[in-house]
């Protein structure tokens, strides 16, 4: 998780927005309608929106949304799938690409399409069946500390950062624990494929070859080994977002110009991030309304500077230090989610076997 939103998630936790994992309510619960109530939101840790988006909600359906948090992306998604049919929450936000297919394998949706897709980014949308619905999606990207390339380029592309040039100088997470360290490792299976006379696995043996240094989470690589921005270590290239620079102006100690740091937009790998209505709530109608609130452009334009990811919604206004200090990438990779999903084991471990000693 981001320690841009970390501050701010505890604040809410700690003023009682949020809580732990609670077990499934017993079957046959009595319906919340939207004459009040409340809709429960079963999310990751790094979720965050304004209390006053909440309230308009509240004003406006007589619901109160209760946030249950269940750590990490993935830790979320196994929740769900052990809670199948009997959730512990009406609504699941922050399910990506990375973990589509399995949750929708499990069957853990019910179908419902909101009125406000046709006014959505075209291509979000990855399941024709409805059965979620595309919230926002950002960039994972190599980043790189500005003040460490005065002078010398810095790299362009992946295949860059196998050249002796950069050696000693890139730190990655581990794809086994950390999201965006999956992120990159389906960009390099993305770029440099599976079969041919270099693959991705030659990629990265030489990557390993390089000195590349791999974290266990991304806090642990940004801040404590990278040398750019709030970073405070050595390396001055790292795995993080497309959204990192902007952060990084609006949270310094003392005002900043420009960003201390810069995104290399060639091999970024794009995440979008779903909500679904969870099967076997007995408040359909409630989670319905707070998909809808979702895609609504109070909530939309509250995402930015809260989860540091770009809103679903075309059209949907920016705030300046985004519009100032991102570079979108014009051709960010993907990969299918169901190759992902029936792979992902598999490439965790073959890259495990070639990068960690």
């Amino acid at each position: 998780m981001k320690r841009w939103t970390t501050l701010a998630v505890v604040a809410v936790l700690a003023a009682g927005c949020g809580e732990d994992i609670v077990t499934p309510p017993a079957s046959g619960a009595s319906s919340t309608t939207l004459a009040g109530g409340t809709v429960r939101l079963l999310t990751h840790d790094s979720f965050l929106v304004s209390d006053e988006v909440l309230a308009q909600f509240t004003a406006a359906t007589g619901l109160e949304v209760q946030v249950l948090r269940a750590g990490d992306a993935g830790s979320m998604v196994n929740q769900a799938v052990l809670t199948a049919g009997n959730p512990v929450a009406d609504v699941l936000f922050g399910l990506d690409n990375t973990f589509l297919s399995r949750a929708l394998e499990a069957d853990l949706f019910l179908a419902y399409e909101s009125p406000a897709l046709a006014r959505l980014i075209p291509g979000l949308a990855l399941d024709p069946g409805h059965r979620v619905t595309p919230i926002d999606f950002g960039d994972v990207c190599l980043n790189y500390d500005k003040a460490a390339f005065v002078g010398t380029p810095p790299p362009q592309t992946l295949a860059d950062l196998a050249d002796p040039a950069y050696r000693g100088m890139l730190v990655v997470q581990d794809p086994a624990t950390s999201s965006p360290g999956l992120a990159f490792l389906l960009a390099t299976i993305a770029t440099f494929g599976e079969s041919g006379d270099y693959t991705w696995l030659d990629y990265w043996a030489d990557l390993r070859a390089n000195d590349v240094q791999v974290t266990s989470g991304w806090e642990e690589a940004y801040y404590g080994a990278f040398s750019g921005g709030s970073g405070e270590g050595d390396r001055p290239i790292v795995v993080s977002y497309a959204s990192s620079p902007p952060a990084e102006v609006i949270y310094a100690e003392e005002p900043l110009t420009e960003a201390p740091t810069a995104v290399v937009t060639e091999g970024c790998f794009r995440q979008i991030e779903f909500a679904g209505i969870l099967r076997g709530t007995s408040h359909e109608a409630a989670a319905r309304a707070l998909i809808d609130f979702m895609l609504s452009e109070e909530f939309q334009e509250d995402i930015p500077l809260n989860m540091f990811v770009f809103p679903a919604l075309a059209g949907a206004d920016l705030p300046p230090e985004f519009i100032a200090y991102t570079e979108v990438p014009a051709s960010p990779l993907t990969i299918d989610a169901a190759t992902i999903e029936a792979n992902r084991l598999r490439w965790t471990d073959e890259w495990a076997s070639v990068v960690l000693p």
